[in-house]
This record gives C-alpha cells, structure tokens and sequence, in this order.
C-alpha cells in the first residue's frame, strides 16, 4: 500500500504497480502500435511511390511521430491514463497526489518514454522501475506520475457465526443503545476468526470482549454461558433488530406512496349499493325526487313524474 497523501493531508491506499503487469501492458501498447505503425507505413509507401526521397524521408518521419509518440500520448490523455494494456492488465496512470493526469503529464511521459523504451528496448525503464520504491521509470519521476492498480483483489466476507440454537431470542429485551460501534466491530472480527486462534487466546479474548459488552448494556450475562456464545447470541439479536427496522421503514415508505399515488383506487362510495348477503339487499330503493322543472313539463305533456299516461282532469276530487 502506497503511502500517497492528498493536498488535503488524506493518505491514499493505492497499490503502486511492479514490473511484471507494468511489462504485460507495455507489449500489449507496443504490439498495437507497431501493427498500426507497419500498416500506416505500407499504405503511405505505396501513396508515395511517386515522390522524391526526401518527402518520403519527411513523411516517414512523421509517420513515426505522431503513431509511436502521438498516439499513445493522446489515448492516455483522453482516457486519463488507461492504455489498451493498461485496461487489459487493469492498471491506471495517475499523478502523484491520486488524480487524473492531464494532456502535460502524457506527454511527458511519451517524450521521455522514447528514449528509455522505443530506443533501448526498455532497458532503462525496467532499471528505473525495479530500483524505485514505488515502481516509477523515469518518465513518471519526471512528470509526476505513478502507475496503480485498479483491480485490488478483496477478502472475501466470512460471514458471522449463528449461536446455539438455545441462546436464540434470549436476548429480546436487552438494551443495545449504548454500545459503541468500535466494540460492535471488534465482536464481530473475533466471531470471524475465533476458529483460527489458540485455545487461551480465544478464551481470554471472548472474556474481556464480553465484559466490555455488559458494561455497556448493563446487563450481566448469563450464568454458565461461554463468553463466545453470548456474543454470538447478542450479534445475532442486533442483525434481527436491523431486519425488522429495515422492514418497517420499507413498509412505511411502500404505504406512503401508494396514498400519494395519482393512480391509488378511489376510496368506496357512502351511496354504494349493498352487497350480495347484505339485509338490505334487494330492498326497493327510494323513489326518484322529480324537481320542479320535471313536474311542469310531465305537467304539459299530460303525463306523470313517473312517466305513466295522466288521467284527465274531471274537476271532482275522489271521496277521502
């Protein structure tokens, strides 16, 4: 782990690279530029047939410039120091601060990079490179440049040690607000690696990690329980905890947006018709309200509210 530090005073954990994927991705970038180097200059051979020797001279020459210096130069300022075999061997070019090299610091690198790699083979890259401490050739030393991995190879998660299925739920009621995330962390780095240590060791380490565990809860811990156990039992009652909490702010959240959806379902109507089994089902509904405007014209068409021919008027009212 290299020990770069930030204008910020913060110390980068970056992983210098050596010389072996240094090498891999410097015969990768070679093999293609020479490919496109050769095929550029066939092509420009046979164009320039016609020409006397000193534009063919010329043009060799800048041919050679700008596809063996130009082009890796402008690929790394435009990818921010990824090559084709720097991607391939999953390396990075950065400066020395950790940030991403601009157009000055690639060519940098391009200029010098002729000398030390294009006119001695890479001699005096591999020299400088195995004699610096952080694997930089001379051209990195004079642009300010570092070459990095990207693809770190991580540890994989050991996952924490269930406790005794006896212990499980014991522990509902204890309070865990006052332990401290440090403590939480170092519980959790020995259940990870308690098979891995020695007898005593393992012994004295779970004590004294259980004794900081019940000053903070307050809580003896149970008689007669190895002190390896009861932390298991207690991390295992805080991950459930989490569970359910996570749980209920998702629930929460879900219910909350299905209220304020445009698309929610209409809240049922007080008016609704009662459902099959109801006693009120099947029960004649109210009769229409006929408005004033109805009567009268039901009135001059000689018809009733209701729709049904109007008897004629004959002037006697009917007996009560």
């Amino acid at each position: 782990m290299s020990g770069v530090v930030t204008g910020d005073a913060v110390v980068l954990g970056l992983r210098p690279a050596r010389l072996p994927s240094r090498a891999l991705a410097l015969v990768i970038d070679l093999a293609l530029v020479w490919a496109a180097y050769l095929l550029i200059s066939i092509g420009l051979a046979v164009a320039t047939a016609s020409l006397d020797e000193a534009a063919v001279m010329a043009v060799s020459i800048a041919t050679f410039i700008l596809v063996l210096v130009g082009a890796p130069i402008a690929v790394e300022t435009l990818s921010h120091g990824r090559s084709l075999g720097k991607m391939a061997c999953g390396l990075r070019v950065v400066r020395d601060d950790g940030g991403p090299i601009r157009f000055r610091h690639a060519l940098v690198r391009g200029a010098i990079g002729v000398v030390e790699i294009l006119m001695t083979f890479g001699v005096i890259a591999c020299i400088a490179s195995l004699v610096s401490a952080r694997g930089r050739r001379i051209g990195d030393v004079f642009a300010g440049t570092l070459v990095v991995r990207e693809r770190v190879p991580t540890a994989r998660a050991v996952p924490v040690p269930p406790p005794p299925p006896w212990l499980v739920g014991r522990f509902t009621e204890l309070d865990l607000s006052g332990v401290p995330d440090d403590l939480w962390l170092a519980i959790r780095q020995y259940l990870t690696r308690m098979n891995q240590l020695d007898g005593e060791v393992n012994r004295s380490l779970a004590e004294r990690l259980a004794g900081d565990l019940v000053a903070c809860t307050g809580t003896p811990a149970p008689h007669g329980v190895p002190a390896g156990a009861f932390l298991a039992a207690v991390v295992n009652e805080r991950q459930t905890r989490d569970t359910r909490r996570a749980y209920a702010a998702a629930s929460a959240s879900a219910a909350s947006v299905a209220r304020s959806s445009p698309f929610a379902p209409p809240a049922p109507s007080a008016y609704a018709p009662p459902p099959p089994g109801h006693p009120g089902y099947g029960a004649p509904s109210a009769p229409p309200v006929v408005t004033r405007a109805v009567g009268e014209r039901a009135e001059a068409e000689g018809t009733s509210a209701a729709g049904a021919p109007r008897p004629p008027a004959t002037g006697f009212a009917p007996p009560a």
